[in-house]
């Protein structure tokens, strides 16, 4: 990546030079670099990282950055019109951002895109509260980017914290039947074997009779030949080779859920499906996916494997930090709230093979006692090991 403004690239001889002067330092912990300070100072608008302040000679930020007076930013907002004001509040957000960030263009701040996506840590995220402290006047908390997690929500709470007005509420989907039965299923999407991967071939697949067994699947790093055994007698064997298997389950496109490949690799293939399904069962029901972001849209979805982890039993580096949240049931409907950015519950049940069923009656009662205005109801199976046919030819 290409370095900041002011901070260039050492050169070989540069790098071998300073290697020897640390070693020789005596200190415990030295960053040698090549800092233009005031190239530095000038590119940020006289906003500098933290740590290098006492490097770089700095000018008032509001100044230097353009930045809207505190005394009458108010009073400019209260001479806009609503979607000025909206504009104005978020060009604000996203600029600051940008600024904290070191990005040299706001527009690559993506509106709806949480501030974790974009690498805040906490020393960021304070930075970033004092300089929209600075520019609104306001005093805003230190948790500001947990509790608004996205510019565009951070945006809306700054109109309200300046104008005195209610955040406008998203608009609620509602949809009834003829006779207002309050439960009305509007999309639905799914995977099942046989090469099942939408309604209208699970269907074709129960009219027509088709069977859709089929042997182990090659590309879950079961052997077979260690694990079959048609007597049933070796210990750690399964005198059953067939089932019905998504054999595709392993194909995910992480970017598409803001995703690192890495996270990806961690996440069970039950919580990669439930993504996928849960997009395309919205787009079935005319929902563009991303429009649901703060809307009271509850999660139900039944879970009842859990074994993926324990493929990485060995690994410590690649998955490390990724395993626990990949392969927990309960952060499955999390993750779909997360995703879409969903206020309602987001509930995982495991009643074993009913729970896609009691996913699907929890999800209408909330529906009926007004918990939630949509609902996302479904369940998942992937056997990431062949752990239960072992289990089930010892029984």
């Amino acid at each position: 990546d290409a370095l900041p403004a002011g901070i260039r690239a050492l050169t070989e001889e540069e790098g071998l030079r300073l290697f020897d002067a640390a070693l020789a330092s005596g200190e415990s912990v030295v960053l040698p670099m090549h800092l233009d300070a005031r190239a530095l100072a000038a590119s940020r608008g006289g906003a500098v990282p933290a740590l290098l302040r006492k490097l770089v000679p700095t000018t008032p930020r509001r100044a230097a950055q353009g930045e809207p007076d505190a005394s009458t930013l108010a009073d400019r907002l209260h001479r806009m019109s609503e979607v000025e004001q909206d504009d104005t509040l978020l060009g604000l957000v996203r600029g600051q951002v940008a600024g904290v960030l070191g990005h040299t263009d706001p527009d690559s701040v993506e509106p709806a895109r949480a501030f974790g996506d974009f690498g805040f840590d906490s020393l960021t995220s304070v930075e970033f509260r004092n300089r929209l402290n600075s520019a609104t006047g306001l005093r805003l908390p230190a948790t500001l980017v947990f509790d608004h997690p996205t510019p565009i929500a951070l945006a809306r709470h700054l109109r309200t914290q300046l104008l005195g007005a209610p955040e406008r509420a998203v608009e609620s989907i509602s949809v009834r039947s003829a006779d207002d039965d309050p439960i009305v299923i509007i999309g639905m999407a799914c995977r099942y074997p046989g090469g099942v991967d939408n309604p209208e071939e699970l269907w074709r697949l129960v009219a027509t009779g088709a069977d859709a067994i089929s042997p182990f699947p090659t590309d879950r790093g079961w052997d077979e030949a260690r694990i079959y055994d048609p007597d049933g007698e070796s210990p750690g064997s399964s005198y059953v080779r067939e089932g019905g298997f998504l054999h595709n389950a392993a194909e995910f496109d992480p970017a598409l859920f803001g995703i690192s490949p890495r996270e990806a690799h961690a996440m069970d293939p039950q919580q990669r499906l439930l993504l996928e399904t849960t997009w395309e069962a919205l787009e079935r029901a005319t929902i563009d996916p991303t429009s649901l972001h703060g809307t009271r849209t509850g999660v139900f979805a039944g879970v009842m494997y859990s074994d993926y982890a324990t493929r990485f039993s060995d690994d410590t580096t690649h998955s490390s930090g990724n395993l626990g949240n990949g392969s927990a049931p309960s952060i499955a409907s999390g993750r779909i709230s997360y995703a879409f950015g969903l206020q309602g519950p987001a509930i995982t049940i495991d009643t074993a093979c009913s729970s896609s069923l009691v996913a699907l009656h929890l999800a209408a009662q909330s529906l009926r006692n007004g918990e939630c205005d949509l609902a996302l109801a479904g369940g998942v199976t992937v056997m990431a090991t062949p752990a239960a046919f072992i289990e089930f030819s010892r029984q």
